[in-house]
């Protein structure tokens, strides 16, 4: 076996495998005796099917899969052994030549593979992000004003235009507060991934989603939603190195956590509150049995550990704006 190194450049690499035929020639065997060991052939007692039968039907499978067990060996302990940082998989290659499936022929199999980027930021007091106090006229009021007239209306209660005022005033705070909170956090998101000035090997990506995703997505679709994709995953790496600097470790307690405030918050979406405790735990509880919930509260505890760092170290600069602006922001 043979592994040759191609670095394209710093995001990509390209493996060549050299597989001879004493590579795969005693996972071949074994794989046959099982074959002979378990087939059950018309005329033949089970364990007792002639060797060149079980060759003539199964040999071409059993090949197959030997080498593809091979390559799969020889893929992981290059990567292992010269701490490749890779992204996604290793994909075929477009430069693979044509092999010849035969019994004893050499092979030569050719891979591309996408190497995640070296990230280096420093988090720093001269980092100034905006955060929004978003500014609410009369004018802004006055649609929900008219609606809550009518709602109270219907309902044979009267309010003072003041009470109406003060409701829909604090309504509209309430939200502009949340809006707000969010877009500091696209605002440290964005500001970070620039400053670290993350690049990906685009291309290779594009090409691995298509396969992870089975064909179930398009090339066109790929290339449509990946500057959105790209955006993500380079926060991933930014926060990733950023959790190492830093000591940070995402502990059981921290996903018990998370996983009752999203399950107080489920509730509140659907008007429910007061809910006591023990349903809150349960539903953590279910929450917390499922792998893909857990890796979701998993970012989220990351990405709330490191935000709430970030935002103790930055300038935050208090800036006042019309809900108009905030609107195009």
């Amino acid at each position: 076996m043979k592994v040759t190194e191609n670095k394209i450049d710093n995001l990509n690499l390209e493996l060549t495998l050299a597989i001879a035929a004493e590579d795969y020639a005693e996972i071949e065997r074994k794989k046959l005796a099982e074959r002979r060991r378990t087939a059950e052939f018309k005329g033949f007692r089970k364990g007792m099917v002639p060797a060149s039968l079980i060759k003539r039907v199964y040999g071409e499978q059993a090949l197959i899969e030997s080498v593809n067990q091979v390559i799969g060996t020889a893929l992981d302990k290059h990567i292992t052994d010269n701490n490749l940082r890779i992204l996604g998989e290793p994909l075929p290659s477009e430069k693979q030549p044509e092999n010849v499936w035969e019994d004893g022929n050499d092979f030569t199999f050719v891979f591309d593979l996408g190497l995640s980027p070296v990230v280096s930021v420093e988090v720093e007091k001269g980092d100034t992000v905006p955060t929004y106090t978003v500014t609410v006229t009369a004018k802004d009021k006055a649609p929900m004003i008219e609606n809550l007239k009518k709602y109270y209306e219907e309902k044979k209660e009267e309010k003072t235009d003041e009470e109406l005022d003060k409701e829909v005033s604090e309504r509209l705070h309430a939200q502009y507060k949340n809006e707000a909170e969010w877009r500091l956090t696209k605002d440290i998101r964005n500001y970070f991934i620039q400053k670290a000035d993350v690049q990906l090997p685009e291309a290779f990506l594009k090409r691995w989603l298509i396969q992870a995703n089975e064909g179930k997505v398009s090339a066109e679709d790929v290339e449509k939603d990946f500057p959105a994709f790209a955006e993500d995953f380079k926060w991933q790496l930014v926060r990733g190195t950023l959790m190492q600097k830093w000591g940070f470790q995402v502990e059981d307690k921290d996903l018990q956590e998370q996983a009752e405030a999203f399950a107080r918050y489920q509730y509140a979406m659907y008007g429910i509150g007061n809910v006591p405790d023990e349903m809150v735990k349960e539903m953590a509880v279910n929450m917390l049995h499922d792998q893909k919930q857990v890796e979701r509260l998993y970012e989220q505890v990351e990405d709330r550990k490191v935000l709430d760092k970030i935002k103790e170290t930055i300038t935050l600069k208090p800036t006042k704006i019309g809900t108009a602006k905030f609107r195009e922001l």
